[in-house]
């Protein structure tokens, strides 16, 4: 393991450090927000530009990479990425705060292509799983740690927005004084939608959904939370509860969708998901801390791994070479879903009451429940049919470096090519 992970410690470094940060802000603006009274349907339009932002970095953050290097990349972006918190707490306006949560959004994208191409092609088939496990376990691990520290300052101060900016701010330290070589400069590959549909129809809407119902909670459940109480305090666990459910759950689904079948396994999750949206949204003005902390671990562990299965479940119905434009795509589909859900939701909650929250993620899984089960009559799984296995579908599903990684190759052997043609003249 030590050898395995040793080639990427200072970028897992790095990246836990970076993460870190990006947890703490994602808790702390909304309740900051909340509390600053800006109306919900602002909250919400500031949460969506985040994935706006983050769509276009999606889109994008190849050519930068292509242009600049790997290291150029990540050290300009967690710049820029430090500076947006800092700005935050000095300038307390709803249009200022959409604007730099885009440029937040974009700076996240491509620090997230950078980070996971460079594992990538660090990586070999023998190693590529315990790499990437590690990789997904530092994520969700440090993304609660970050939630958890608002607890440490009041978050009507400026002290939280400093914290998150050093964080960002060392985490270019690591990759900075690395001594490991950086990957080489790939080119991009465009997603292709119709195509995409064509594959898989309930993949690409499965992530379309799991980027709508994400994308609110992310964005709005402090605001939730602020409506059963006034303690700042119940954001930070709520969110750290959904986190940990969906780390929990994300491997147990994942082994009975290889077993029982994607879209049966998706099925079972909206179907829950459904139900606990139900629930929360019918008791939640009587809703304790420890209840609704439970209701979190339960919702996350059923709507987070969703996306992760859905892309599974097209990789299983696609070519060997589609496996780059299937994961651009269904990023895509996610990120375009995370842009219209806040919004949604947000005037949900306005013209009605805080439960709008979970009101529009149940509605959410109920269309795609639907949608499965026509799916699933319509094109029912061959008894013959061959699942690629989840740990390798999970790889791809996080890997924004796959949309890269194949273009590297090509050009490698290209190159070889090449080559050879010139020593036979």
């Amino acid at each position: 393991m030590k050898n395995i992970l040793a080639p990427v410690a200072a970028l897992l470094i790095g990246a836990a450090i970076l993460l870190t940060g990006q947890g703490l802000q994602g808790t702390l603006l909304p309740v900051r927000a909340a509390l600053e009274s800006f109306p919900t349907l602002a909250i919400g339009i500031i949460g969506a530009a985040y994935f706006f932002g983050f769509t276009l970095g999606c889109l994008k953050g190849g050519e930068l990479v292509t242009r600049v290097g790997h290291v150029r990349v990540f050290l300009a972006m967690t710049a820029l990425a430090s500076a947006t918190p800092l700005i935050h707490g000095l300038i307390l306006h709803p249009i200022a705060w959409g604007l730099l949560r885009v440029m937040a959004g974009f700076c996240f994208a491509v620090l997230y292509i950078v980070i996971e191409s460079w594992l990538n092609e660090r990586a070999t088939n023998e190693n590529r799983g315990i790499i990437f496990s590690t990789y997904v376990m530092i994520t969700m691990t440090v993304l609660a740690v970050g939630q958890m520290m608002t607890l440490l300052y009041d978050p009507s101060g400026l002290q939280l927005f400093i914290i998150a900016s050093i964080l960002v701010s060392l985490a270019a330290v690591p990759v900075a004084l690395s001594t490991s070589p950086s990957p080489e400069q790939p080119h991009s590959v465009e997603p292709n939608l119709r195509r995409l549909y064509k594959i898989s129809p309930a993949g690409m809407f499965g992530c379309l959904a799991a980027g709508l119902a994400s994308g609110a909670f992310w964005s709005l459940a402090p605001v939730f939370t602020a409506s059963i109480s006034e303690d700042t305090s119940w954001a930070a666990w709520f969110m750290t509860s959904t986190v940990i459910g969906g780390a929990l759950s994300q491997w147990p689904l994942g082994y009975m969708s290889d077993k029982f079948g994607r879209r049966k396994v998706l099925l079972f999750a909206t179907v829950c998901g459904v139900g606990i949206a139900a629930v929360v949204a019918m008791t939640f003005s009587e809703l304790s801390f420890v209840s609704v902390n439970l209701l979190g671990l339960a919702w996350g562990a059923v709507a987070f791994p969703i996306y992760a299965i859905s892309v599974a479940h097209a990789n299983d119905y696609a070519e060997a070479d589609e496996y780059v434009m299937v994961s651009s795509g269904l990023l895509l589909m996610y990120g375009s879903g995370a842009i219209v859900g806040p919004f949604i939701a947000s005037a949900m909650m306005t013209y009605g009451n805080a439960a709008g929250l979970f009101v529009f993620t149940g509605i959410t899984h109920v269309i795609l429940s639907l949608y499965l089960l026509q799916r699933m009559v319509r094109r029912a799984s061959s008894p013959a049919e061959q699942h690629i296995d989840f740990r390798d579908a999970l790889t791809t599903a996080v890997t924004a470096s796959q949309v890269y990684e194949e273009e590297i190759h090509q050009l490698a052997e290209e190159n070889a090519g090449e080559a050879d043609n010139s020593i036979v003249t």
